[in-house]
């Protein structure tokens, strides 16, 4: 796993979805990225669905201090101890594997181990992870927290950006999706228009 792309570390898993704690405040990847996580058996991918920022004692919670101040920069300096108080977190979507050097569109055996490693993946990744679309099946019949159509569609802009031909990538991508929503023309629609 390349260290460099180290953003967080697994603090929740099941097999579908895992929340991890970022390193660095307010140094999520962006709605819809593919990240990686590595267990024994191989590395597992998602798609990020939520990023929040928030206290890191749940009794607590956070207050406004920059009244007097000219720019979010300024809150930090005035009150450095906020980067110890409060903690990123995002939550990633399952949406396919490694095991061995087959690569696998669909949900691990196990979930992702606690205290795991969360990398972003580099562009060759994401390219050869989108290769086949197989993984919206999974997106778009699952139900999150935040519209999952948001979702999705962050999802396959952030992976056109991974292809030589982005827009060819979102036609193909469409296809699919008409495919997978066919019986569902409204939702289809608002979800096509979504990907410019």
């Amino acid at each position: 796993m390349d260290m460099a792309s180290k953003i967080a570390e697994v603090i929740e898993a099941s097999s579908a979805e895992f929340t991890a704690q970022c390193y660095k405040l307010d140094q999520s990847p962006p709605l819809g990225s593919l990240v990686k996580t590595q267990d024994e058996l191989g590395e597992i991918y998602g798609v990020v669905y939520n990023v929040e920022t928030h206290s890191l004692d749940p009794g607590r919670r956070v207050i406004a201090r920059g009244e007097n101040l000219e720019s979010n920069e300024d809150i930090f300096k005035v009150n450095p101890q906020l980067a110890r108080l409060l903690s990123t977190d995002f939550k990633v979507m399952v949406v396919g594997h490694v095991q061995g050097k087959s690569l696998y569109h669909y949900l691990p055996p196990k979930p992702a181990s606690i205290h795991s490693f969360v990398c972003t993946c580099r562009l060759e990744e994401v390219r050869a992870f989108t290769q086949s679309l197989d993984f919206l099946n999974l997106l778009v019949d699952v139900r999150l927290s935040v519209p999952v159509d948001e979702v999705t569609a962050a999802c396959l802009r952030y992976a056109s950006q991974a292809h030589s031909d982005p827009q060819g990538f979102l036609v193909k991508a469409g296809k699919e999706l008409a495919c997978l929503l066919g019986s569902d023309t409204r939702r289809l629609n608002s979800l096509l228009k979504r990907l410019k």
